[in-house]
């Protein structure tokens, strides 16, 4: 690798690695050893399981009426070692899922902090703060503050208490198919040394058949896209992604409310904003979030939150604290357009993140992700009942979710993202006038290509140092980590990945997983904490054995 002159454009597209689809779409018949459930869902997040509680609910209820679907067997894999583990969010969550789906319960008994009272919202240069009314999209009056990481192990109480089969440290590796139909999902094998081959410990891949198989894989999901582009389902506009990266801190003095900002030290080159909510009287999070179409190649999401942290807003929220948690992830943030034409199929529901329910204008995705693992537990169950598990069966998902409030929030913010294509200044303007006209204006789609197609420019790298700020291996460290240092790589990369390229991703992903070591690109494997950043712009992820990754707790 040469070294590299300002500038030099970078195109990450040409050097990305195909989507495997064909490892990930299995066609043999499953094992002997299979096990054997009537649905499934993959990824225990809030979609599946408010879709696991929803099934089991409508089964006992149906069944204890004497017209229902017999015993169902529902089972929930999740690729992290424990409920919640790998389940990073803001969050302010909007409480309508909860309030839907547990309407007898007293806000002490769910598993949602403290409500939003006061908020600001801010616009940044980089020694300054200047309070701006905070737009209507943005508004959190009536929402509560919330760790996911509380919410997903309180929710897979709920459903175990229905008789719901959790099974944590089981991440799925392919999809079972039968023709055009999904029977199940095969799981990744656990115990393989770096070269591959079973080691110590080894188990082999597991086989979990299932009538339906959901997948509720959050974003970007290896499944979720393999199975769209095997089906040929396509969308208005490709999804596009932000990366967010976030820290909990413990906190000497009281955040008095949620703080939203936007500008520096994200304006003019890329889409994005921070935040900080207080959890607690002495714990807050806080993090920054930006959009992977940004121009400069070396921008460096985790050194801008370390550079933020030390402007006057959040330097004195966080002096005399300590950083106890980190975490990233990807966020999808194509909105209307960017959902797939049908999130359905023969023997297959698409929930959640998967599916791509986020409405980046209020910033909220949580109860849209709970609400379409509901709906798409009604259409299975009665598929069920009707033995009828076709496309055809299931339809009823994809029609109920066009015709609820995740679809018709969607479409009344579908431009207020895609309008930042054309810079912060222009963009926020198109922004405010179709938060005035419900959308109305501008009303036509605005068509976008992918992040990956974005082409990029060598620019200046980020100073992400001074006293509060914490390396990327620290950071990994704050996540709770736990990956085998033998693991084989998960990771993807292209061939002949130019240096320029290779220097972006170094920049791009905030667990530290890439250097450059002269003319060699290393992959540190274990660091990775599944944000699945790079997986958007270059090397592509895939599923690692159960329990990788990070150990969120509090977040």
């Amino acid at each position: 690798m040469s070294e590299i002159e300002p500038g030099s454009p970078v195109h990450p597209g040409r050097h990305q690695p195909a989507l495997p689809v064909e490892k990930l779409i299995v066609r043999e018949p499953p094992g002997a050893e299979a096990v054997p459930l009537d649905v499934v869902f993959v990824g225990a997040g809030p979609a599946g399981l408010a879709g696991a509680i929803e099934l089991a609910r409508l089964v006992a209820e149906g069944n204890e009426a004497g017209d229902g679907a017999g015993e169902v067997e529902i089972g929930v894999l999740e690729k992290a070692e424990g409920l919640g583990d790998h389940n990073l969010s803001g969050a302010v969550v909007n409480p309508r899922a909860f309030r839907e789906m547990f309407p007898s319960m007293s806000w002490s008994d769910l598993p949602l902090r403290r409500p939003v009272g006061r908020e600001a919202v801010y616009l940044l240069t980089e020694r300054s703060a200047v309070r701006i009314p905070a737009p209507p999209t943005m508004r959190n009056r009536g929402n509560r503050i919330a760790s996911i990481c509380e919410v997903v192990r309180w929710l897979g109480e709920r459903a175990e208490e229905l008789g719901v089969t959790i099974l944590p440290g089981y991440p799925a590796d392919g999809l079972l198919a039968e023709g055009r139909k999904v029977i199940g999902v095969r799981t990744a094998p656990r115990g393989l040394n770096r070269d591959g081959e079973p080691g110590a410990g080894y188990m082999p891949p597991v086989d979990v058949t299932a009538r339906v198989t959901v997948l509720s894989e959050g974003t970007r999901g290896a499944l979720s896209r393999a199975y769209l582009e095997w089906q040929g389902v396509g969308s208005a506009n490709p999804q596009i992604y932000s990366l967010g990266v976030k820290e909990l801190w413990e906190v000497p003095r009281p955040l008095d409310r949620i703080v939203h900002t936007m500008g520096w030290p994200l304006a003019g080159d890329g889409f994005g904003g921070s935040f900080a909510y207080p959890l607690a009287d002495d714990l807050v999070a806080l993090g920054l979030v930006a959009s992977l179409d940004y121009r400069n190649a070396r921008l460096d999401v985790h050194g801008l939150l370390q550079r933020m942290k030390h402007h006057p807003l959040f330097r004195r929220i966080l002096e005399g604290g300590e950083m106890v948690e980190w975490g990233a992830k990807t966020i999808p943030e194509g909105g209307y357009y960017s959902l797939p034409a049908r999130r359905h199929g023969s023997g297959i529901c698409i929930v959640g993140d998967a599916a791509g329910y986020v409405d980046v204008a209020s910033l909220k995705g949580i109860h849209y992700a709970m609400h379409s693992g509901v709906l798409a537990a009604r259409a299975i169950y009665a598929a069920l009942k009707a033995n009828d598990v076709s496309a055809a069966g299931l339809a009823p998902y994809t029609e109920a979710a066009d015709r609820s409030f995740i679809a018709r929030d969607l479409r009344r913010n579908r431009n207020m993202r895609l309008a930042f294509k054309s810079g912060f200044v222009r963009g926020g303007a198109k922004a405010s006038l179709a938060t005035v006209t419900g959308g109305r204006i501008p009303g036509g789609r605005i068509a976008t290509g992918t992040d990956a197609a974005e082409s990029k420019a060598m620019g200046p790298a980020v100073d992400g140092g001074g006293p509060l700020a914490v390396s990327k291996v620290d950071a990994v460290f704050k996540s709770g980590n736990r990956t085998r240092d033998d693991i084989p790589t998960h990771l993807k990369v292209g061939d002949d990945v130019p240096a320029e390229v290779a220097e972006m991703y170094v920049h791009l992903c905030p667990a530290g997983v890439y250097e450059r070591d002269g003319g060699r690109l290393l992959v540190n494997a274990p660091n990775c904490v599944d944000c699945k950043a790079t997986d958007v712009l270059g090397p592509r992820w895939a599923p690692r054995e159960g329990g990788s990754g990070p150990r969120y707790r509090r977040m």
